[in-house]
């Protein structure tokens, strides 16, 4: 959500220790991640609010210039074909994160955690129907801007 692996793991850390912090008050009836979420993305959206992700975003992926030389029985994708799988990675990711704060954040508890509709509402501190309205936005919007991919 912070687009920004170092402000990311910074904010790993406060949630756990949040997390810590307040054991004494979850309460069982609700379950343990949609707690842990609700936490996270509160502490993400107010990362994004306060600008403390705007710190330089350096690359902390590995180097794929020491690779080794292919060779015939080598059934790994190609350069150019992980080139192109890359760049389209990039591309929706770059799209994702143009989206408002709230539709980006239900989009990546849908999508990527598989949460439910339910688990995404508690976590935003919202309706279920407003889940829905904010992914078939979110989606929509994706929907439009990377059509010249399909």
């Amino acid at each position: 959500m912070v687009q920004n692996h170092a402000v990311a793991e910074e904010l790993a850390q406060e949630v756990f220790l949040r997390v810590y912090r307040s054991r004494s008050t979850y309460q069982p009836t609700a379950r343990f991640t949609t707690w842990l979420f609700r936490i996270a993305t509160h502490l993400a959206l107010n990362a994004l609010r306060d600008g403390r992700n705007e710190r330089s975003q350096e690359r902390l992926d590995g180097d794929t210039s020491d690779m080794p030389v292919r060779q015939v029985s080598d059934r790994r994708p190609s350069v150019e074909q992980s080139m192109v799988y890359q760049a389209k990675l990039d591309e929706v990711r770059r799209a994702i994160a143009t989206l408002p704060e709230k539709q980006r954040a239900a989009v990546l508890m849908h999508k990527y955690e598989e949460m439910e509709y339910s688990q995404i509402a508690k976590v935003l501190s919202c309706s279920e129907s407003a889940v829905k309205s904010l992914l078939f936005r979110a989606y929509e919007t994706l929907r439009a801007r990377l059509a010249h991919m399909a």
